[in-house]
């Protein structure tokens, strides 16, 4: 099971929003490049990186900040505001690895399948982040009309391979990752999900890991105000 350190970019800062809400914002450093650095030496092999801004549409130059991190010894899977082929573009030749499509499946489905055909299931990743049971868009701010395991079934059928599901009502909060519905989604549509939101213990690592289901984990706000060290998280996925 692969774990991402989250850099999440809002404002040329690395922060961490409480439920995606920009108004409950922690800032922990004014130094993407620096905290990359930091989690690479620690033994990250990924990074999960969002640009906020492209989230809330908001401009930035956090593709700036990507290209930077992208030329260290790092794979990079970014996510944000990925809401055209222009935009996915972009950030592919700013040297993204993997590419996450949330409101874009939802908002324009025909693109999103467009998007996967020309870079393939290893480079797309579908967002399947939730709330009350439903996928959110727009940075969650806004609900769709579909379930993750019904979104996750039908993008599979079309070829994607990876997914990444967010409970956005646990995630910035320390209230630990909804195991079950991550496994549930795992199970029911085949896609390698990635767990993510609110993930708090290394307890937590283990039980993702022994599922046998889930290939990864985000951690952002467990790492950040030091609840265990990448190292310790590395070795817990690695025991498990």
């Amino acid at each position: 099971m692969i774990l991402y350190p989250a850099i999440d970019l809002r404002g040329g800062q690395v922060v961490r929003l409480r439920k995606g809400d920009p108004n409950q914002q922690l800032v922990f450093s004014q130094d993407p490049i620096a905290t990359a650095k930091g989690w690479i030496d620690q033994g990250a092999t990924w990074l999960h990186m969002v640009n906020l801004d492209g989230a809330f549409d908001d401009a930035n130059e956090n593709l700036s900040i990507l290209e930077a991190v992208a030329r260290l010894p790092v794979k990079v899977q970014f996510a944000g505001g990925l809401r055209s082929l222009q935009a996915l573009n972009d950030a592919r030749a700013a040297g993204a690895s993997r590419l996450v499509l949330g409101t874009l499946l939802v908002q324009d489905p025909e693109t999103a399948l467009r998007a996967l055909d020309l870079y393939g299931g290893e480079v797309i990743c579908i967002g399947l982040d939730a709330k009350d049971g439903k996928v959110t868009t727009h940075g969650w701010t806004e609900l769709s009309a579909h379930s993750p395991i019904e979104l996750g079934k039908w993008i599979a059928g079309k070829g994607a391979v990876h997914a990444l599901h967010t409970d956005v009502s646990r995630d910035g909060g320390l209230a630990g990752v909804n195991i079950g519905a991550t496994i549930a989604l795992a199970r029911a549509t085949g896609l390698n999900v990635i767990a993510s939101g609110g993930l708090s213990s290394l307890d937590e690592i283990r039980k993702l890991a022994r599922s046998r289901s889930v290939a990864g984990a985000i951690i952002g706000m467990a790492l950040y105000q030091g609840k265990f060290s990448l190292a310790d998280a590395l070795a817990a996925a690695e025991d498990a």
